[in-house]
């Protein structure tokens, strides 16, 4: 069991939203300066200022002022990392607009701050996840640029969840609901911005398309959510239902898309049995 708590903190410490938007801003930006890789280097700075360094910087000072742990468990500890972190987000957005730089990663920052205040607002009365919905927002926006290979980042979803959970640093519904706002709140104001401010942001997947992937990712952790708050074990049932979801997605959806909803569901399968009995999941999928 110890060894599973370890594995399930390193989890939680490298998916901290300032940690791993590191390596997908880095896929972000290098993605959209394939063709203008001069542009690159400004881009990443931005990104690791103001989507990183900055939001770390006030996690751990805050950390310490409150006396609370570098996650910033106490829900009422929250509130002032988060505005500052919407302001970071917002001023590297700013910065975007002022240089006149890549129109996708200016408005992904925008996106960034409005998801964050909105995590706030939420926070007020219940403890939504923020490394989830840290973890979904990016990967939203690889989604909207590479769609499959983008959508594969998806599997760190069930992961992140178990570790939340596992952790007690959250519960079921808050770790599921903060990356199902976080892949929704994201497509959707992206492509509003990109609507309204006819941005030219070169070839991106339509947004039907990126919500068959968003739906294939959280599928199965939300039918596992549910059975769990219904306190329903009967794995028959369980694999009735996944059945049925992947006849729709077949039926409905493009083969990438039904393949990542597979993906997302053995991943899901495996992380339950790994965890064992005290993980609500396995007493569904055994």
């Amino acid at each position: 069991m110890k060894s599973k708590l370890k594995i399930a903190k390193t989890i939680s410490t490298f998916t901290n939203p300032p940690i791993i938007s590191i390596p997908l801003f880095l896929i972000i930006c290098l993605t959209l300066t394939i063709n203008n890789l001069w542009e690159f280097p400004l881009l990443e700075l931005i990104s690791i200022v103001f989507a990183s360094i900055l939001p770390m910087a006030i996690i751990l000072f805050w950390a310490k002022v409150s006396g609370d742990d570098n996650d910033i468990s106490t829900r009422q500890n929250r509130y002032v990392p988060m505005i500052i972190g919407t302001a970071s987000y917002f001023i590297g957005f700013l910065i975007c607009l002022f240089l006149k730089l890549n129109s996708f990663l200016t408005f992904l920052l925008l996106c960034y701050a409005v998801n964050t205040f909105i995590m706030m607002l939420i926070t007020t009365q219940w403890k939504i996840s923020i490394h989830t919905t840290g973890l979904s927002g990016p990967v939203c926006a690889l989604i909207i640029l590479l769609g499959p290979i983008g959508a594969i980042f998806g599997l760190i979803y069930p992961v992140l969840i178990w570790s939340r959970v596992t952790l007690k640093k959250h519960t079921m519904a808050q770790a599921i609901a903060g990356g199902v706002a976080g892949f929704f709140l994201t497509a959707v104001e992206m492509f509003l911005y990109i609507a309204i401010f006819n941005l030219n942001v070169g070839n991106i997947y339509p947004f039907l398309y990126v919500c068959g992937f968003i739906l294939a990712i959280i599928f199965t952790p939300i039918i596992l959510g549910i059975f769990t708050y219904l306190n329903q074990k009967n794995s028959l049932i369980f694999y009735f239902v996944e059945i049925i979801g992947f006849c729709f997605f077949l039926a409905v959806c493009p083969i990438d898309v039904t393949l990542i909803y597979v993906l997302v569901t053995i991943a899901s399968i495996y992380i339950s049995y790994y965890a064992g009995e005290r993980f609500e999941w396995y007493g569904i999928v055994q």
